[in-house]
């Protein structure tokens, strides 16, 4: 379904502020899995996503979503294939839009405009029920701007926008970092729901291990720009937090263990 072959990014190339973000990244994701993905500041994760995402392009390897090449397309082209959650609430919602709006945005993105009508009874119908399942009350709070709801709120509704059309690809980058924990427990339940019931080929992002142990089928661990560990649902259901850590250790060696451990525990 996903399959990224020999990817490597450099940016700030041939200057003193050179970085290789990525180096040679190899993997193949089938339709259906749900992978979490882990490693410390500077690991690759986030880029990986957005290398994925089209949201610049690639120093070498190729991209392919579905059958697709799609290494050479701009971001708005990949768009049809994916929905995306960044860490960022704000990022996910148009803050001068009604939520009903917003969730009106989501339902036709990739569809021809055209003239039409506005917001249908039908489609206001399964706005309500999209919401109800969030349980914050926001089936009867439709007209307000989403710039006044709090974080999680905002990234629940980003949440529905990002899988409302069934995504082929869901992307998820650290979408619970920036919400407290009560909200981000709420958040994650609700991701694991909606991955389960639409049967969602998903890819998570993710600084927690005990999270990135729980959820998903499937386990990355990335370090120096690279896939490090990558490890199946049959073994990943008896893995602790202190196995993970050892595995790293081994598989990356002792330099910079230390200074890993304390950002992925």
């Amino acid at each position: 379904m996903l399959k990224l072959q020999n990817v490597r990014k450099v940016f700030g190339k041939g200057t003193v502020n050179e970085k290789v973000a990525l180096d040679s990244v190899n993997f193949v994701m089938n339709e259906g899995d749900f992978i979490t993905v882990i490693g410390g500041n500077g690991a690759g994760k986030s880029t990986t996503l957005n290398a994925i995402a089209g949201i610049f392009m690639i120093d070498n390897g190729y991209i392919e979503i579905d059958g697709n090449d799609v290494t050479k397309l701009p971001e708005y082209k990949r768009a049809k294939y994916m929905g995306r959650v960044f860490q960022d609430p704000r990022m996910g919602t148009a803050t001068n839009m009604t939520i009903e709006e917003n969730l009106s945005m989501a339902l036709r993105r990739g569809k021809s405009r055209g003239l039409s009508r506005g917001i249908t009874h039908g489609e206001r119908t399964k706005f309500r029920e999209y919401l109800e399942m969030l349980d914050l009350g926001l089936e009867n709070r439709m007209n307000i701007k989403t710039g006044l709801l709090s974080g999680g709120q905002r990234q629940a509704i980003t949440l529905l926008m990002a899988t409302m059309t069934k995504p082929q690809l869901l992307l998820l980058d650290e979408h619970t970092a920036a919400l407290d924990p009560k909200t981000a427990k709420k958040v994650l339940d609700l991701t694991q729901k909606i991955i389960a019931d639409d049967k969602l080929t998903a890819l998570m992002v993710t600084h927690n291990m005990r999270d990135a142990l729980k959820l998903g089928n499937r386990l990355i661990m990335m370090h120096g720009g690279n896939v490090l560990i990558d490890v199946c649902e049959d073994d990943k259901k008896y893995l602790q937090v202190a196995d993970l850590l050892k595995m790293f250790e081994k598989a990356s060696g002792s330099q910079g263990v230390v200074n890993d451990r304390m950002l992925l525990g």
